[in-house]
Formats: C-alpha cells, sequence, structure tokens
C-alpha cells in the first residue's frame, strides 16, 4: 500500500532543523523541540550529552539529554488513544529505527517534524503505519517521549546560574497561560457585575421607594438576582480552574525539586538530615499556594481596589481621601511586622525539620527502642520538640495578635469616619440616601482587598523565605555539569590503577581515612579488602563508585581518568552490594530488577538461582510478586543481602564491588552462592571487602589495609606464610596454629 504524505513549509509556530548525519535524527528532533520553547543548542552539544555513538542514540540518552538542558521527560508505550492526550510536542520512536517529533493534531491530521525529510502532515492510517509497533494484550502501541519544560531549560546557557527567583517561577504559570487568561476574563466579568450592584442599589432607594413603584423594585431585586446567579457561576468556574493549575504546578515543582535531587553527589545527603529536605519539599507547596492562590487573588483584589475607589472618588471626594491614607497607614503597619515574621519562620523551620526526623527515627527504630528499653527517653525527646513548637506557636501567635489588634484599629476607626461623613452628609442634602447605601457598599468592597493585601504581603515574604532555602539546592552543583563533557564509553584496558590516594571525610579536623594510598586492580581479577573497622575499605568503593572525589591523587580506568567517564555511565557498569544497602517497598521481582520498568524474567531467573533465594520465592504464595520493604513482609537480614546480590546478578555488569555482601548469610548459604558467583566473576573484574575468610582466600589479591594504609598484599598463601597482619585476622577462623 502506498500512503501520501505531503510536506508543508516551514512555520512560525513550530522550528524545524535538517539531521546533518545520518544518525543525528535524535539529538536534532531535540534540538526543535527547545527551539520550540524559544531555547538554541548547538547539535554537537546535544550530540555529546546524548551519548551518541555509531549506531545513532537511543530513547534513554535522548531523554537523559533533554533532562539535563532542562526538560522533565517520560518514555512510555502507548496506544493510538493516549497520544491524543499527551502533551505535546514529543518525540515518537519512527518506523522502529529513525526519531520524528509529532507537535500538533488537529482534526485528525498528525503534524510531524522528520529530521529527514520535513514538516510532514499525516492521517490517522499513514501515522499509524509509521509508529505504531508493538502490542500489548492485542492492542497496538508505539513508543513516545513525553518532554515537559521545566524552568531550568530557560536558563541554560552554559553559565552558572545566580539561583532562581520569582520571575523563574513566573514560568510555571506561563506553562498555563491559556487557562490564566480565561480566569482573568473570568475574575474581569465578576468585578464588572460587583460593579453594578451600588448602582441598583441606590437606583432601589433613589428611584423605587421614593417614588412607590414597587415594579421597578421587581426589575431591579430580578437583575439583582440574576447578577448573583452570574457571579455565583463564574466563581464556580474559577475555582475549578484554579485547582487544575495549581495541582498541576505543585507536582511540576515538586517533580523539578526531585530531579534536581537526584543530580546532586552523594556528599549532599551525608550532610543532610532527612527533615531538612523532607522540610523543603513542602516549602514548595507555600510557593505554589503564593503563585496560584495570592498572585491571582490579589490580582483579582487590586483590580476591584482600582475600580471602587475610582467609584467612591466620583460620589465623594474627600471620603475617597480618608480612604487613600488609612490605607497607607495600615499598609505601613503591616510592613513593620515582617522581620519579625522572618525571624519567627526561620525558627519554625529548623524545629519543624527536627520534629520530622525524629518521627522518622521513632518509627524507623521500634525495634531497637523495644529492645533497650528507651521508649520514655525517647518519647521525651519528642516531647521536648512539640515544647519548641508550642514556644513558637506563642510568639507567632502573640505578634499576629499586635498585628491585627492594629489593623482592626486603623480599619475601624476608618469605617466610622467614613460612616459619619456620610450621614452628615445625607443630613445636610449632599447626597440621598441611595447614594449613602452605595458608598457604604463600596467601602466594603475595598475593605476586603486591603485586607487581602495584608495576606500578600506576608504570603509573599513566606515565599521569598522558601525560595531562599530553595535556592540552596538549586545552586549545588550537579554530579554532571552541562557544561562538561564526558566520555560514554570504557578505554579498551579496563584494569583500574589508584595512585598516591588520600581522603578525608568533610568536617573540620577530621583525620584522614585512605593516606598515599597505591593499588593496581587487574581486569577480569578478583581483588579482596581487608582489614579492622575502620581502616577506610568502604571508602575506597565509595571512591571508586564516585560518591566522592579524592582530595589527592587520582583513579584511572585503563589511560583514562575516572572522572572523564560519566557518572551514570560508570555506575551502569558496576554492580554494587553496599553494607546498608536499601530494600524499597515494592515486590522482590522489581526490587531485583530496579534498573528496569518491566524485568526481563530471563535474567530474573538466573538472579534468583546465583543469589540461592529459590527457597525464598517458593515459601511465598505469590512468589517474586510478593511485596518486601517496610511496607511489606518483613524479611531476614540474610534473605535481604542475597536479594541485594541478585539486584547486582541481574544488572550483569563489567565491574562487581560487594561490601561485607555475605557477612549475615549462614555458613551453608554462603558456600552455594560463592560457588555460584565463582563462574559469575568469570571475565568481570571484581572488588570484595570482607571480614569473612571463606569469602576472600580464593582472590587473585589480597589487600590488607590498616588505618588507612595498605600495609601488606599477595595471595591467601603468601600472606598467611609471612604471618604478617593478615595471618593475624585470619588464624582463628582458619584454626592456624602459632
Amino acid at each position: 500500500m502506498t500512503y501520501k504524505f505531503f510536506i508543508i513549509p516551514l512555520k512560525k509556530n513550530f522550528p524545524f532543523y535538517k539531521q546533518p548525519d545520518q544518525m543525528d535524527c535524535g539529538p536534532t528532533c531535540l534540538r526543535m523541540v527547545a527551539k520550540h520553547y524559544g531555547k538554541n543548542f548547538s547539535i554537537q552539544q546535544l550530540r555529546e550529552i546524548s551519548g551518541i555513538n555509531r549506531e545513532g542514540v537511543s530513547l534513554l540518552g535522548i531523554s537523559e539529554a533533554a533532562e539535563k538542558i532542562g526538560f522533565r521527560t517520560t518514555g512510555s508505550r502507548l496506544s493510538l488513544a493516549q497520544v491524543n492526550e499527551i502533551e505535546l510536542p514529543s518525540i515518537l520512536h519512527w518506523d522502529q529505527n529513525h526519531f520524528v517529533v509529532l507537535y500538533k493534531i488537529k482534526n485528525g491530521i498528525y503534524h510531524v517534524a522528520d529530521p529527514a525529510k520535513g514538516l510532514i502532515k499525516y492521517k490517522t492510517e499513514e501515522f499509524v503505519t509509521h509508529w505504531l509497533s508493538t502490542y500489548n494484550n492485542s492492542h497496538r502501541q508505539g513508543i513516545a517521549l513525553v518532554l515537559s519544560p521545566t524552568p531550568e531549560l530557560y536558563i541554560q546557557e552554559g553559565d552558572k546560574t545566580e539561583g532562581i527567583n520569582f520571575a523563574y517561577l513566573l514560568r510555571y504559570l506561563y506553562r498555563y497561560k491559556q487557562l490564566v487568561s480565561q480566569l482573568f476574563v473570568g475574575l474581569g466579568v465578576g468585578s464588572l457585575l460587583q460593579l453594578i450592584v451600588p448602582f441598583l442599589t441606590q437606583s432601589i432607594v433613589d428611584i423605587g421607594i421614593n417614588t412607590r413603584n414597587l415594579n421597578f423594585i421587581y426589575i431591579i431585586l430580578i437583575a439583582q438576582t440574576m447578577l448573583f446567579v452570574g457571579r455565583m457561576s463564574v466563581e464556580f468556574i474559577r475555582s475549578w480552574i484554579l485547582l487544575h493549575i495549581s495541582t498541576r504546578i505543585n507536582i511540576s515543582i515538586l517533580t523539578d525539586f526531585l530531579i534536581k535531587l537526584m543530580k546532586l553527589p552523594m556528599s549532599f545527603f551525608d550532610a543532610k538530615m532527612t527533615g531538612d529536605i523532607m522540610q523543603r519539599m513542602n516549602d514548595q507547596k507555600r510557593i505554589e499556594s503564593f503563585l496560584t492562590g495570592s498572585t491571582l487573588n490579589i490580582i483579582f483584589s487590586m483590580f476591584n481596589l482600582i475600580i471602587f475607589t475610582g467609584v467612591l472618588a466620583y460620589y465623594n471626594i474627600n471620603i475617597f481621601f480618608i480612604f487613600l491614607l488609612s490605607s497607607v497607614i495600615y499598609s505601613l503597619w503591616v510592613i513593620a511586622f515582617l522581620k519579625k515574621r522572618r525571624d519567627l519562620d526561620f525558627k519554625r523551620f529548623d524545629i519543624s525539620s527536627k520534629n520530622q526526623s525524629s518521627i522518622v527515627q521513632l518509627i524507623g527504630g521500634m525495634q531497637e527502642i523495644k529492645l533497650n528499653n528507651c521508649e520514655q527517653q525517647k518519647r521525651w525527646e519528642w516531647e521536648r520538640l512539640q515544647a519548641g513548637l508550642f514556644k513558637y506557636s506563642i510568639k507567632s501567635l502573640s505578634l499576629g495578635q499586635i498585628q491585627q489588634a492594629g489593623t482592626f484599629f486603623i480599619n475601624e476607626g476608618k469605617n466610622i469616619i467614613i460612616t459619619f461623613l456620610v450621614a452628615k452628609s445625607v443630613i445636610d442634602g449632599q447626597l440621598t440616601l441611595g447614594g449613602m447605601m452605595a458608598i457604604q457598599y463600596i467601602v466594603g468592597q475595598v475593605n476586603s482587598p486591603i485586607e487581602q493585601l495584608l495576606g500578600f504581603i506576608q504570603q509573599l515574604q513566606d515565599a521569598k523565605i522558601s525560595l531562599e532555602r530553595l535556592n540552596e539546592i538549586h545552586q549545588m552543583d550537579d554530579e554532571e555539569p552541562v557544561d562538561k563533557t564526558f566520555l560514554k564509553e570504557l578505554p579498551t584496558n579496563k584494569s583500574i590503577s589508584i595512585h598516591n590516594l588520600s581522603f578525608t571525610y568533610p568536617g573540620a579536623g577530621n583525620e584522614p581515612v585512605l593516606r598515599g594510598i597505591n593499588l593496581d586492580i587487574p581486569e577480569g581479577k578478583t581483588t579482596a579488602i581487608v582489614g579492622m573497622s575502620g581502616s577506610g575499605k568502604t571508602t575506597i568503593l565509595k571512591l571508586l563508585l564516585r560518591f566522592y572525589n579524592p582530595q589527592k591523587g587520582e583513579l584511572k580506568v585503563g589511560a583514562t581518568h575516572l572522572d572523564q567517564i560519566g557518572y551514570r555511565y560508570w555506575r551502569g557498569k558496576c554492580g554494587t552490594v553496599m553494607q546498608d544497602g536499601f530494600i524499597f517497598s515494592d515486590t522482590i521481582a522489581k526490587n531485583i530488577a530496579v534498573v528496569d520498568e518491566y524485568p526481563d524474567i530471563e535474567k530474573l531467573r538466573h538472579a534468583v538461582k546465583m543469589a540461592n533465594i529459590d527457597d525464598l520465592i517458593d515459601g511465598l504464595p505469590l512468589g517474586l510478586n510478593t511485596k518486601i520493604g517496610a511496607e511489606g513482609n518483613g524479611i531476614s537480614q540474610g534473605q535481604k543481602q542475597r536479594i541485594l546480590i541478585a539486584r547486582a546478578v541481574y544488572k550483569n555488569p563489567e565491574y562487581i564491588f560487594f561490601d561485607e555482601a555475605t557477612n549475615s548469610l549462614d555458613a551453608n548459604n554462603e558456600s552455594i552462592i560463592m560457588q555460584n558467583l565463582e563462574k559469575f566473576f568469570r571475565g568481570k573484574t571484581v572488588v570484595v571487602v570482607a571480614h569473612r575468610l571463606s569469602t576472600v582466600r580464593n582472590a587473585d589479591n589480597i589487600v590488607v589495609l590498616d588505618k588507612g594504609v595498605i600495609i601488606e598484599q599477595g595471595t591467601h598463601t603468601q600472606l598467611t606464610h609471612n604471618k604478617g597482619e593478615y595471618y593475624q585476622l585470619v588464624k582463628n577462623q582458619l584454626e592456624l596454629g602459632e
């Protein structure tokens, strides 16, 4: 079957770039999407950060490159119905060997930017043939990468940003400009409807009552009823639009915050308490509330204020000036309390952060609390924090009441003076009774915006404080800065060499953990590191995994410095079991196959066999689909270690780093697993940190560390023959004689 398509001329609504090379379709698609949002990136820059090679670039490479330049991405298999609902432009996998951009769907016509051909329109049947490529439960699906711009996109120029500001945050609103414009239309209509009310009120009194014309009053009351219904309808619609905008913005802000967190080095998480990070996530809510609630409401209120003060000036210029003077005094009174509120807010954050951490510890450490009978002490610690929060609440309430008393006095004093002047004007014949009622209504309407101004100023201050705390995160350097190029392949020689390596954990006065380490880790061999606790064994693994950067010395893979290789790429080549490995609240299958959204069954079975956890899985009703972790079935430390080993095996890496990976296993399980792993280790570069000699005795090289210094190394036979430090460590385990 022959399908027709036609190329349309370039239009301003969507930019087009032709791919320079056959394998450049992915980066070129990303370049077009970025240009659509007003940002220019060179094709070379996008090639580098997307990890292009001779085979082109994968969807994952495009996704990672897009996130580096400021997009939020979601890769999905979608049906034709679902693709009509995604955010456009999006990148599609086309003909199973190409990438294109879908930038518009209108009247059943799919507008596609093909970097190899141009801007093309496809009918539904044509589009389906090129895009849908897989089946899921007999339903055809295609692969799409949905891209959502974040504020980071607009500050990507290769220069270090000075942090985010309110202009940056307003970009979240800009994405919903159509909804915001509808909101303002609704606000404008509501204001105009309110504006008519005082004139209708005056008409009822001055015309209807004075002329005793009941029919006229009926007409005015019907008009007021219709105005009420109209205002109520506008308010309902406005509330729905506001809910839609605020929910999406809140999710976007939190998602962008999490993306930034995940780009930060591990050293950041070592320095921050859990409560600190959680409290900063709560700060996002204040910013979202300010953007969608306070900002939009105050614009509406100021619109009302301007209109009604104009009407007030039309009725009586003296009353207008009294209102203006009192409003200035009111605002100055509010501003006078801002500094004190700021100080209290920082105290609140500190106490709330500690409270969050305390609750997490109480729940997570319940076993140890019960084992050590320290329920009372831990409860007292929590109660002391609550006492601190109570003291903060007292100070905050006291400050609020003083501020409220002043504003109430200013506001009510103004109302009394205006009431007196209006009543006097009616008595003097300068104003009709209807005019008096209209002015009272207008004053009531302008009082509300002034009171809202108080809330706005306070929420503005809260948002600025939250923004400062948010900037602490956003100003931190990513592990992989966008302006730095990293290698995406390993050298031919994959041996690891460590030269004159020294490292000290952050903190004044800390002693070096490693001192002048020189070590060769040959490719395809097993290297074991042993030593007393605190000798620096785990630190070497963390440096090899690039959790930290050494203060002195260098790490190399072949002739390539390790810091030249991309962090994510390098860790993708490493399978690791750490002492404090984490089990997610998910199924056993997904805990093993954390790298895949949909586990590969064959790889999963192989990993389960290698880690010898068949007995655990067979004894569970749901098998691999059994949920474990904090919210699932409890597992023993030995079972946890076997799952972590299976996770490393499933990844099938080139490098394997085990940190006390079998110390919780019984002798039988350890023996079986080590026999299985010996086959798995063949051809892989392995570094094992362990105390158990059954784990390290077959290593090609055993390195003995003492207080951060290598004191001896060799095979098990050589070291036991030398009767040095290694001999002293192992003699009890092996029952060696003196």
